[in-house]
């Protein structure tokens, strides 16, 4: 049965701390690994800061609230992560903050750590690259290079913040954790199966990545304040920070099409978040493909829409409610009908992923060789032809010179036949003509 490419599934997520959140329209679950090895999964709704308003779907606009939803919701599972490994007694500075705050301590703190976030964003990637480009006014001359130089400078301060933060260890894990994200939606985008194994194999990349959508940005700023231009330092600053979310639609509606379409024109302009995916996202080892696997399936029926958009039963197991921490979907020991040790049980899953291997590979090689007896036949059919055509050209080339050979060779026969007028022609004879020392012998059309 053939299958489709790809197909949009609508849900997103982010990476936590040692975990996964995952989004499907208004539903979304946290998963999480605890320090004990077990898996929580905590699961709830969050509509937007505006619910069902019409608002939120105008184009342009709808980017906006997509925006400030993802910072709210993103910066409350995160926090909820971060409580599993917490240090379980209550210092006197907690209790000062919960008396302040009456119990909302919480969400208190959270809206002020969202708000410094936010402002020191604002503050390094959108007014130092400005202070940075003005300050080399006094060298570069002409606006318009102060401008691309403003740009550049911002995404390189962007990829720099990038690489510094990945040497950290906690920030190393959570890249892993983003790239099993990436893994579990692809997987399922592919029409595959959501076990560990389909999961480990799939792409780390996904173009609707919330890092390929902070590059747009980066790059949409480049050309509004290209074209944005007044005198005033002030002023200058105000209308970079005012047209954040202007920058932020457009650069959403940008990851929306790139997330929906396929073709040469979206491979081109998703070409260079991709790239910069290989910096925020790490290859996961399986543990935290089975978090991202308990997200997805906390919140999506993907057996239900596999079987919608690509028209077959999953086959796989399910995993069980109890299932251990590192089981893998077809258990080993099920299959082989007795107990094996974590090293036969890693060898017979490697196996079987090579058997998987093995399979797409020579499934590649046949249709590869279809292609290629296809073209043979396509190359041999017109070659044919070819030869046919300049046989039949050569065949009435030949036709025609010795028909003109033979016409020549009649004209000039009767040509020969008759006397030129005025001139009695002897017979065409050989004559012997005397000489005076010995005879010769001459043709009659040498007689004068």
């Amino acid at each position: 049965m053939s299958r489709k490419r790809g197909c949009y599934s609508g849900i997103g997520g982010q990476a936590v701390l040692e975990g996964i959140m995952m989004k499907n329209n208004t539903r979304y679950s946290v998963a999480v690994r605890k320090p004990d090895g077990e898996i929580d999964v905590e699961i709830g709704e969050y509509t937007g800061i505006l619910g069902e308003s019409g608002i939120t779907k105008l184009p342009f606009i709808r980017g906006i609230f997509s925006f400030v939803d993802s910072l709210i919701l993103g910066t409350k599972c995160l926090n909820h992560s971060a409580a599993f490994y917490e240090e379980e007694e209550e210092t006197a500075a907690d209790k000062m903050v919960n008396k302040a705050f009456k119990g909302k301590a919480e969400s208190v703190l959270m809206t002020l750590t969202m708000v410094i976030a936010v402002l020191a964003a604002v503050g390094l990637f959108m007014v130092l690259p400005y202070l940075i480009s003005n300050y080399l006014e006094r060298f570069v001359r002409n606006d318009s290079l102060l401008a691309i130089m403003e740009g550049v400078i911002r995404i390189l301060i962007f990829v720099a913040y990038v690489l510094l933060i990945s040497l950290m260890k906690d920030i190393r894990r959570v890249y892993m954790y983003h790239g099993a994200e990436h893994k579990c939606i692809n997987c399922l985008e592919k029409g595959r199966e959501l076990t560990v194994e389909n999961v480990m194999r799939s792409s780390k990349q996904h173009r609707r990545c919330g890092t390929s959508f902070l590059l747009f940005v980066m790059l949409v700023s480049v050309v509004l304040f290209f074209f944005i231009r007044v005198d005033n330092m002030a002023l200058k600053i105000l209308i970079r920070i005012l047209l954040i979310p202007v920058i932020a639609g457009i650069a959403y509606e940008i990851i929306r099409l790139a997330g929906r379409s396929d073709n040469w024109l979206v491979r081109m302009i998703s070409a260079p978040g991709l790239w910069l995916q290989g910096l925020t996202t790490k290859e996961p080892d399986e543990s935290m493909v089975e978090v991202a696997i308990k997200a997805v399936e906390a919140v999506f029926d993907w057996r239900a829409w596999l079987q919608e958009n690509f028209g077959y039963e999953a086959d796989g197991d399910e995993t069980a409610e109890d299932e251990e921490p590192g089981e893998t979907v077809e258990n080993p020991e099920e299959m082989t009908g007795e107990d094996l040790s974590d090293e036969d049980q890693r060898e017979a899953e490697e196996e079987q992923y090579e058997d998987w291997e093995e399979a797409d590979r020579e499934a590649e090689e046949e249709q590869y060789g279809e292609w290629e007896e296809a073209d043979r036949e396509a190359e041999e059919e017109q070659y044919g032809e070819w030869e046919e055509a300049d046989r039949e050209a050569k065949e009435a080339e030949c036709e025609d010179w010795e028909e003109a050979e033979e016409e020549a060779y009649e004209n000039s026969g009767k040509m020969s036949a008759q006397p030129r007028q005025g001139e009695n022609r002897q017979p065409a004879e050989e004559l012997w003509v005397e000489d005076e020392d010995e005879p010769s012998f001459i043709g009659n059309d040498e007689i004068e």
